[in-house]
């Protein structure tokens, strides 16, 4: 177990008699995860399988029947104890409708009635949000972000996204897309609007693909013994260990991601940002960042941190989102 499921411990595996549960899911852009969680939050049992290959709306429907199945088995508790379930999904979401309005990463999901899927399949409550959005839940309620009611969770992965929480709630915008910052325009990033299926501006120069291909634009076989093909946290990790090229990279990806976090703190008037995915927890980054930031930093003094939560921090905040759901239906 990794650090940051201490924070939403797990319980033996057989179930006690009369126990209600919740079923928390993150579908990604390869993979779909499952988690059933009892009235506490305590995770109970887990569930995972590959999307490859199943990323139609109704091939994901079935996967979520089947792992909800086979969570139920593992605890031997019966459909009945399910009161709700909540889902995070990779796309732009109307969460008052639970309809799933955009995605980039499975196919065919436009407009789809996520929620009301879910409600016909298992006859229970269900809510649905933006996978980012969900994260942000996450660490807001067991997280890094634990106590703060207004804070930014920053996704940096292959892509970029935010979930913004203000006032203790997720913030979501008025067409459902406030934290879309992959499109954001900041010095140091093209200032030419990107076509349908193109990575943002931002998203184009610090997510992961991003990193890749300033990399490859910059590398030669005698500036750096790091191979043009290494990924974003190959390169970050050449830069902690004094790689020259590589640590150019990395100030220029911490200053961009500084010139964003700045920007959006004066906005929302928000001093904590935390960062998660694959690319932002990578603690060098963090740290260049921060540092940055340092020097930048007036009144108002702006803290980056990395997720506590990590790769749970999707299951995490849908548990606490369909807990929501089912004291909202009492």
């Amino acid at each position: 177990m990794n650090q940051q499921t201490d924070r939403v411990q797990e319980q033996n595996p057989l179930s006690e008699a009369g126990n209600s549960y919740v079923v928390a899911i993150d579908i990604g852009g390869t993979n779909i995860r499952l988690a059933l969680a009892d009235m506490s939050g305590t995770i109970a049992a887990r569930w995972s399988s590959s999307t490859t290959g199943s990323r139609s709306a109704n091939e994901i429907m079935k996967l979520i029947r089947t792992g909800v199945e086979h969570l139920l088995n593992q605890t031997s508790a019966p459909l009945d104890s399910l009161k709700a379930i909540a889902v995070g999904a990779p796309g732009i979401t109307n969460v008052d409708d639970g309809v799933v309005i955009a995605t980039s990463y499975l196919l065919g999901w436009r407009d789809v009635p996520l929620r009301d899927l879910l409600e016909a399949e298992l006859h229970i409550p269900a809510a649905v949000d933006n996978d980012v959005n969900v994260a942000a839940i996450g660490e807001f309620s067991d997280g890094a972000a634990k106590g703060s009611s207004d804070f930014v969770f920053l996704a940096i992965g292959t892509g970029v996204g935010a979930g913004i929480i203000l006032n203790g709630k997720a913030f979501h915008g008025a067409q459902w897309s406030a934290g879309e910052i992959g499109y954001m325009l900041v010095p140091g990033v093209p200032d030419h609007v990107p076509g349908r299926g193109e990575p943002g501006a931002l998203e184009s120069m610090i997510g992961g693909e991003g990193i890749k291909t300033q990399w490859q634009h910059l590398w030669s076989a005698d500036s750096s013994i790091v191979p043009k093909d290494a990924t974003a946290t190959e390169i970050f990790d050449a830069a902690l260990h004094g790689d020259r090229l590589a640590q150019t990279l990395l100030e220029q990806t911490a200053r961009i991601l500084a010139c964003a976090i700045y920007n959006m703190s004066l906005v929302l008037n928000c001093t904590l940002f935390v960062l998660g995915g694959s690319v932002g927890m990578h603690p060098t980054l963090t740290a260049a960042t921060q540092q940055v930031l340092d020097q930048w930093s007036g009144r108002d003094h702006l803290l980056v941190v990395r997720s506590q939560l990590g790769t749970d921090a999707q299951l995490i905040g849908a548990i606490r989102l369909a807990l929501s759901v089912t004291h909202s239906t009492v």
